[in-house]
């Protein structure tokens, strides 16, 4: 076992590459571990719903992150069922991946789950739906309402318009929240913006 005297003596370029001295690597390392765990579910499933694909594993913004996507033709059509009506299935299957990891990690899990690049498409879309309201702001320099929108899609918007220098909220009560997006001069309280992800932000905002 490495002594503290030893260890002081590490050079730079040790300290950093040490996973004891180095708190980016033990980050990695258990998001590369709640990765694996969280495939291993998704595989199980998708096995059990005889269901084809093939499963991505990234970390991104500081998460876990996995992409079913299809690997054979008519792959997209059946995965569209766990995607569900306006991704409500994706939800779903993303907070039961969440568990799993939870279970045999003993840490709540910020995993971010896409299916069929549902939630991809859906930024974009969501990401010219928001620069809009921002121009509609700036022109009419009044305070514009944007359709109701789950943690996640309003986390989305909010991001948008934080980085074209205006302010928003969400209003409303779950699941008819939404964004409103207010001219710079006016104190927006978002309660989305600095959440890590749809769960998180979700609680927050049943608190």
């Amino acid at each position: 076992m490495m002594s503290e005297q030893h260890s002081s003596h590490q050079t730079a370029e040790d300290a950093v590459s040490s996973p004891v001295s180095n708190p980016v690597s033990n980050t990695v390392s258990r998001l590369e571990e709640e990765g694996e765990i969280g495939a291993d579910y998704l595989e199980e499933l998708l096995d059990i719903a005889d269901l084809g694909g093939d499963i991505d594993i990234d970390i991104d913004h500081g998460r876990a992150s996995i992409a079913v996507v299809a690997s054979e033709e008519g792959d997209e059509r059946e995965l569209a069922d766990l995607v569900g009506r306006d991704g409500e299935v994706l939800e779903a299957v993303q907070e039961l991946t969440r568990l799993a990891v939870q279970a045999r990690t003993g840490n709540r899990s910020r995993l971010m789950l896409d299916i069929n690049g549902y939630r991809a498409d859906r930024r974009t879309e969501l990401t010219k739906v928001a620069q809009e309201a921002v121009t509609k702001v700036l022109t009419s320099g009044e305070a514009v309402s944007l359709e109701p929108m789950n943690p996640f899609e309003r986390k989305v918007c909010h991001d948008v318009v934080a980085a074209a220098g205006l302010v928003s909220e969400s209003e409303g009560a779950e699941p008819h929240r939404y964004v409103v997006v207010l001219p710079a001069d006016e104190e927006g309280v978002d309660e989305d913006e600095g959440a890590e992800d749809a769960a998180d932000d979700s609680a927050s905002e049943q608190a």
